[in-house]
């Protein structure tokens, strides 16, 4: 008799992964069982029947419950630059967070993760210095990439009001819909950020 014969109706039936596939998946699980579910869901057996998998492996891998949800988080930081375009790296405002709204509409649990876990911040402080430290890398992926296009005006400020701006525009999006209204508001920012980069080079030659 196999165990997917008896697995109950709506349960996913388990099965063995190896060691980084089965991380992965369990990572991805843990997102999607915060994402609707809020923080207080997070439980290895949550999780290993939202993977399709076994308790013990849940455990094995993380051995803890504070482990899982660090480890998630920087998963979902992870995810999030590698497909935000935060940093194409070109100096090219075009390019700056091209296919945000995109993001968003792929993969909205990643994102619905990262907001649980900052809000449930408020109540359990011990969570604020890993998500300050995993939310840096967003800040310095945003500094460097203005730094490329505005080498002289890219400070810490301006690094953080154009983060909160996209910030901002994924949560609407993900609460209110409508990619399209993203898109149009990126577009704004870089009307802006053109604004600034060709004065920075009228300063130049004006000053040279």
């Amino acid at each position: 008799m196999t165990e997917s014969a008896e697995t109950p109706e709506g349960r996913k039936p388990r099965r063995r992964m190896n060691y980084g596939e089965g991380r992965e998946a369990l990572l991805n699980a843990a997102v999607r069982v915060v994402a609707r579910g809020g923080l207080r869901r997070l439980t290895y057996r949550a999780v290993a029947e939202e993977a399709g998998t076994t308790h013990g492996l849940v455990v094995h891998h993380f051995g803890s419950r504070d482990a899982l949800i660090e480890e998630a988080l920087a998963h979902a930081i992870r995810t999030s630059l590698d497909t935000s375009a935060l940093e194409p790296g070109t100096g090219e405002v075009a390019d700056f967070s091209a296919g945000l709204s995109d993001m968003v509409t792929a993969d909205p649990d990643i994102q619905v993760f990262q907001y649980e876990l900052l809000l449930e911040a408020r109540r359990r402080p011990e969570l604020l210095p890993h998500l300050r430290g995993l939310y840096d890398e967003y800040f310095d992926a945003t500094h460097r990439e203005l730094a490329r296009m505005l080498p002289g005006r890219a400070d810490r400020p301006l690094t953080r009001l154009v983060f909160a701006a996209l910030d901002g525009l994924v949560l609407h999006q993900l609460v209110f819909g409508g990619p399209e209204t993203t898109d149009a508001a990126v577009e704004e920012l870089r009307t802006l950020l053109r604004l600034l980069t060709a004065e920075e080079k009228g300063d130049r030659e004006s000053s040279g």
